[in-house]
């Protein structure tokens, strides 16, 4: 129990970390919501390491301390909408032999940006805001593709750590 308690606290708080650097870093790009989404990584590495309720419970804690200490409530209701969302398609497809994990991140990607965009359209009652789907599914996709990329890597990295078997963690869960 201590052992999972102990990697479930350091994957929330890489996860934190990733979300605090990515604040510092000046991406000045036309089209609001765009960015790498670094702290996904951590997510993905989960899904893939620890099952769906392990990277759930990791995705969600992030959303909560990275909203609460570097945001709004409104763009916590942004990361919270896009990151249910992705994480419920990536969570569907990633058992399916049509997709790698890079795969699954690019999928995960695209449905951050189409959650969050469904939202904004949502609460500023403009359909206009559908103008920025096009870009939006862009930069979903290139960001998934490089995360989902590093997330196989650490993934590969880590399972001799976290001692990965048939199904089966080492921390005592059934990875799903």
């Amino acid at each position: 129990m201590s052992k999972k308690t102990a990697v479930y606290g350091m994957l929330i708080a890489l996860a934190f970390l990733l979300s605090y650097v990515e604040t510092l870093i000046p991406f000045s790009f036309p089209i609001p919501g765009i960015k790498l989404g670094l702290a996904n990584l951590v997510v993905l590495v989960a899904l893939y390491s620890l099952g769906i309720r392990g990277a759930f419970a990791v995705s969600m804690v992030r959303i909560l301390l990275s909203g609460l200490t570097f945001s709004s409530l409104s763009v916590m209701l942004y990361s919270l909408s896009g990151g249910l969302l992705s994480f419920f398609v990536m969570a569907a497809v990633r058992h399916s032999a049509s997709f790698s994990i890079t795969g699954v991140s690019v999928l995960g990607g695209v449905a951050h940006n189409l959650g969050q965009l469904s939202v904004a359209v949502w609460v500023v009652k403009s359909p206009a805001l559908l103008f920025y789907l096009p870009a939006l599914l862009i930069a979903g996709t290139v960001a998934g593709a490089l995360i989902g990329l590093l997330g196989g890597l650490v993934t590969e990295r880590i399972r001799p750590f976290l001692r990965l078997e048939h199904g089966a963690d080492s921390l005592g869960e059934k990875t799903d």
